[in-house]
């Protein structure tokens, strides 16, 4: 496991400075980050903290004011969503939007035909079929290959929903709220599937609120507050944190 000191020496992403205001309301405020290549990182606080915003300006869906986006040490502030994917990150939603009408095996293959997915092919000669039927079967969706999006369940939606952000081939994954309406054995099932993918050297960052399933999995946890970061450091320690304790938990810890 990577300490925070190992991290900052070698990262794929850096967060430098940026700020964001939407009006008179700052969403982020000088804000800095980085993440290894291995690294798994969670990224926790209230509502309204900033946190998606962080993921829509590091994905290229909103600008930043000011500060920089470092991704394998190329400047990526300003760049577009597909750009972004091109480059190597790749995220998850809150809500889910799939394609309803198409089966599962399908919205997955609509990743592989991306300019990234084929240039960075897992197998050379595999077929967008065999790379998507891959994927689904590591988020235990393979027998579920030909069903109608429509019809499946809301914790198999999440699963689909990474199996297609992996099928671009991601240096880091980016998921927001993957928990979020799951159930208990949902969330055993996916945090198995996020597990496998880690334990596989895939950088994840991930946003949630469950903070029980969170720290089982993360290896170092970002406490934001009102767009800036209060707290940063491994899962027992922040937790631990009078000023994370307050602003996030509502109480000074012991």
């Amino acid at each position: 496991m990577k300490n925070i000191e190992e991290t900052s020496m070698e990262p794929i992403l850096e967060i430098r400075d940026i700020s964001k205001a939407f009006g008179g309301l700052q969403a982020i405020s000088h804000f800095d980050l980085q993440v290894g290549s291995r690294d798994l990182v969670g990224i926790i606080g209230p509502n309204g903290a900033g946190k998606t915003t962080l993921f829509n300006m590091i994905t290229g869906f909103i600008p930043s004011d000011s500060g920089e986006i470092l991704f394998k040490k190329e400047n990526i502030t300003y760049l577009k969503p597909y750009q972004v994917v091109g480059k190597g990150i790749a995220r998850t939603f809150q809500l889910v939007d799939l394609f309803k009408e198409m089966t599962a095996i399908e919205n997955v293959m609509i990743s592989c035909f991306s300019h990234r997915a084929k240039k960075h092919k897992v197998r050379v000669g595999e077929k967008p079929w065999e790379t998507a039927m891959g994927y689904l079967e590591e988020m235990g969706l393979g027998d579920r290959f030909n069903e109608k999006v429509k019809n499946m369940a809301f914790g198999e939606l999440r699963l689909l929903d990474i199996a297609r952000a992996m099928a671009t081939q991601p240096d880091i994954l980016l998921l927001d709220e993957p928990f979020s309406g799951l159930d208990n054995e949902n969330v055993e099932v996916l945090s198995a599937a996020i597990r496998h993918m880690h334990n596989k050297g895939q950088a994840m960052v991930i946003i949630e609120h469950r903070l029980k399933d969170l720290l089982k999995l993360v290896e170092r946890v970002v406490c934001i507050c009102f767009g800036e970061k209060i707290g940063e450091g491994n899962p027992k320690d922040i937790m631990c944190d009078p000023q994370v304790c307050n602003a996030y938990l509502g109480g000074r810890s012991e």
